[in-house]
């Protein structure tokens, strides 16, 4: 039996992928550990993991509604929160490390402190990759904007006091490509197949590229004789209120079915009479959805863009990042969707009449399908972590 211990930030795109691939290592009869926080807990003992909450240590659940769109957008105060958490993690989890033992660590690239605490403690490490596989060639696709490499060159000082933080507590980060980039030395499990993947080739045998790990659901009840549009801005930088309201403007009254999830923080009251025609909610089951929906309106969130495509969903993407601009890039690339240039409801008429006229988008999107469905999904993924698990066991039988 192998103890494997988990991490990761507190966001669903993040942490769904997860849950499968937890499951399936459990029902083998391994002992996990899964470091998460208090949303994700029923979620995560449903697997048969070992639940233990980071809520208290979290920087980015403290910070004020304003400050909280800048992560993801702003790079230096993006490392800034992910070195305050490390940091405020640290005691703990060095403590819980030694004291479980654990054969190797799962840390999604975004959670630092997975990943620094491997280092750290000389434990082998697997990373878990939710978004596209990330490396000088891949990078290409992010296609950074003027002002975005400028506001990265400026904060680079800023950026470079926050490693020397980390180096002090004893983390071998030297810059931060140790924090944003795995290299192909690196184990790394990335939830999409090598057709999807930009640059596949470019990644050494150490990626396991596994497809998207889609729990099961059942379908929603969506009527039958229409087609059904499904718009989610995913779980993040959802406070979109002009977003939405376009979108009412757009689909109101027509013969389209629109379901539209607007997330927790958006007052569904402030969004004016909604049409008869709309469904309205703080969230859903997209999964349940998505197997329903004729087309998918999306911030393009990796994880949402592979469930939609999984269910041969073509998208209109309006992306709000430069990492899911990336991913929208990809799907347009793969003729699987159309990015929109604007937000206002004459683009957005005009994006979904036309993937709905063309037959050869919702082909594209099945032929993505078939590639995540081919790709060996969870299981694929608990044997790349339990090879490395086995090499962590004998690298302690050998201390011993």
């Amino acid at each position: 039996m192998s103890k494997i211990a988990f991490f990761c930030i507190p966001a669903s795109g993040h942490t769904n992928p997860t849950i499968e691939v937890v499951r399936e290592l459990v029902n083998r009869g391994h002992e996990v550990r899964y470091y998460s926080y208090l949303t994700y807990k029923e979620r995560i003992e449903s697997t048969g993991a070992k639940f233990i909450a980071c809520d208290e240590y979290d920087c980015e659940q403290k910070l004020k509604l304003e400050d909280g769109a800048r992560v993801g957008k702003d790079m230096a105060f993006s490392i800034r929160i992910l070195t305050d958490t490390t940091l405020a993690l640290d005691e703990m989890v060095c403590r819980d490390m030694e004291a479980f033992h654990p054969d190797c660590i799962v840390a999604d690239s975004m959670a630092v402190w997975g990943k620094a605490a491997a280092l750290k403690l000389n434990i082998p490490f697997v990373s878990s990759t939710t978004t596209f596989a990330f490396n000088q060639y891949s990078a290409k696709i992010m296609k950074q904007s003027f002002s975005q490499m400028w506001n990265m060159i400026i904060s680079m000082p800023s950026i470079t006091k926050d490693i020397k933080r980390l180096q002090e507590k004893g983390y071998p980060i030297n810059n931060v490509l140790d924090i944003m980039q795995n290299d192909n030395n690196t184990d790394t499990i990335v939830y999409t197949s090598k057709e999807f993947q930009p640059y596949a080739e470019t990644f050494s045998d150490r990626y396991s590229f596994v497809g998207p790990s889609i729990r099961k659901a059942g379908k929603a009840a969506l009527p039958n004789g229409k087609k059904n549009i499904y718009i989610s801005m995913g779980t993040v930088n959802n406070l979109l209120l002009k977003f939405y309201r376009s979108c009412i403007e757009a689909f109101g009254g027509s013969d389209y079915h629109v379901i539209m999830s607007v997330g927790q923080l958006t007052d569904i009251t402030e969004l004016g009479e909604i049409p008869s025609n709309f469904e309205v909610y703080h969230s859903v089951d997209q999964i349940a959805i998505l197997q329903r929906t004729d087309v998918f309106i999306s911030h393009c969130g990796m994880n949402s863009v592979n469930e939609s495509l999984y269910y041969g969903v073509p998208l209109i993407m309006f992306p709000q990042t430069a990492e899911q601009g990336g991913v929208a890039r990809r799907v347009a690339e793969l003729g699987a969707g159309i990015p929109l240039k604007k937000g206002n409801a004459s683009t957005l008429r005009e994006a979904v009449k036309a993937v709905l006229a063309e037959s050869e988008y919702q082909e594209k999107a099945k032929e993505i399908s078939e590639s995540f469905k081919a790709s060996g999904g969870p299981v694929k993924a608990a044997d790349a972590i339990l090879r490395v698990a086995s090499r962590g066991r004998r690298k302690k039988q050998q201390n011993s």
